[in-house]
């Protein structure tokens, strides 16, 4: 979900830059603004009390978080986190508000991305459930296939880290490195120096995600 920066800044909302590791909020804590990126990505995550991270998701350049606040008053419900030099963009909750009220089409366009986003996790933990590594890295990989999210559209690269497919399926990453390997294996990805690819989806995937 991307709004028009030219829209937001008519609201009046202003750029802030990040450095990596940098907050730019914590779960629990009271919203105040709506979040874009411009630049860099953004990690979205909730933490345990030993400081472990679960990856819920990562937000590239156009892609809007921490929402849910924005529409139910209540606290984040994960910890957001420059995970590189990154640029974003804010509007005040109640700009933001107004915004929806003068451009519904935008509030409906919310409400598509909350239902995938909802869908997703309930993909998820479905897999988690299952407890076999392999579904749950598949149903991932599928996932992202589907809706071409972190996937090169022109190589058919996989973005995603093993320590982050590791993080977003609840897996250990050594457990990642073998399922893939076997993935590998079988065709279904295939590792080029140390790079994953899907196999035989360049052409399809690149005409899926830049159309």
């Amino acid at each position: 979900m991307m709004i028009d920066i030219d829209l937001l800044l008519a609201y009046g909302a202003a750029y802030k830059r990040l450095v990596p590791g940098e907050i730019i909020f914590k779960e629990g804590t009271a919203c105040s603004f709506y979040h874009q990126v411009v630049s860099g990505q953004v990690r979205w995550v909730n933490i345990n009390d030993e400081g472990k991270e679960y990856l819920q998701t990562l937000v590239e350049v156009g892609e809007s978080f921490g929402e849910l606040p924005l529409f139910d008053g209540e606290p984040y419900a994960a910890t957001a986190i420059a995970n590189k030099d990154a640029v974003v963009i804010r509007l005040h909750q109640s700009t933001f508000h107004q915004l929806l009220k003068d451009h519904p089409e935008i509030h409906f366009e919310f409400s598509r991305l909350l239902t995938s986003r909802l869908r997703f996790k309930f993909m998820l933990v479905k897999e988690v459930a299952i407890h076999e590594p392999e579904k749950r890295i598949m149903s991932l990989l599928n996932y992202m296939k589907a809706k071409c999210d972190h996937i090169c559209p022109h190589c058919a690269q996989i973005k995603l880290t093993r320590q982050q497919i590791a993080d977003m399926t609840g897996l250990r990453v050594e457990t990642v490195i073998r399922v893939m390997r076997q993935l590998h294996e079988k065709g279904i990805i295939q590792i080029q120096k140390g790079k994953v690819y899907f196999s035989n989806m360049t052409e399809v995937i690149s005409k899926r995600c830049t159309a």
